[in-house]
């Protein structure tokens, strides 16, 4: 019998071991996702018309351009005209530096350089966050199980009813022998683990399934978590 999800999972392995996602760029700059990751984004931002989206993570700006394209298209559609996109990224890269400030979509971003687990940076988004109408929170820096928790009880309240905490890389957990050994994250301590220990203390938030069942292919299965009250 035909067993898609199984399919799935084995073209998933491979793909990972092939460093798939590093194929696609948005706007020329490298996104780093799976194309099923950015259009299901896309319909988020479409449908909540974020006034502030808060980006953990930065690496080559691919997503934060992918973003500020987004809120502009929306703000030409009746979205919030002075929409932005406050990113943290505690390592970035002068030559990616260089390429996003000289990007055209970079006039809607806010780059902070540090941690994202830094009181002080946490204060001030949360401030901006206070401001705003809708908010939407995107994780995707450090995966190891303690950070992404840290940030989910530092940023996970800023987000919106009806709006999203989005967790990359919760993955991890489910991909069968593959180890990270060049990495301090792994299976039993990576996103996925840090959402299930979020949710046990935390009724605000649901696990999107609807949004799992229809991509099959995502780096963050279990991951969409939509706030509920």
């Amino acid at each position: 019998m035909f067993n898609l999800e199984e399919l799935t999972r084995k073209w998933f392995a491979g793909a990972n071991e092939r460093r798939y996602s590093y194929n696609f760029k948005w706007m020329g700059r490298p996104i780093i996702q799976y194309p099923q990751d950015i259009v299901a984004v896309q319909e988020l931002i479409w449908d909540i018309k974020p006034d502030l989206i808060v980006e953990t993570g930065v690496a080559h700006g691919g997503s934060a351009v992918f973003f500020s394209s987004l809120l502009e298209l929306n703000a030409l559609s009746g979205g919030p005209k002075d929409a932005e996109v406050w990113c943290i990224e505690i390592d970035l890269r002068a030559h990616n530096r260089e390429a996003i400030l000289a990007h055209p979509m970079y006039p809607r971003l806010r780059i902070f350089d540090g941690s994202s687990l830094d009181e002080k940076i946490a204060q001030e988004v949360s401030k901006k966050a206070l401001q705003c109408q809708r908010v939407m929170v995107v994780l995707d820096s450090n995966h190891t199980h303690e950070h992404v928790l840290g940030e989910l009880n530092l940023y996970a309240s800023l987000v919106s009813v009806g709006s999203y905490c989005v967790v990359f890389d919760t993955v991890i957990e489910d991909l069968e022998g593959v180890e990270f050994v060049d990495r301090p994250w792994g299976k039993g301590n990576n996103p996925k683990t840090a959402v299930a220990e979020f949710l046990k203390t935390n009724s605000d938030f649901m696990v999107d399934q609807a949004i799992d069942n229809k991509l099959l292919i995502s780096v963050a299965p279990g991951g969409y978590l939509k706030r509920v009250k």
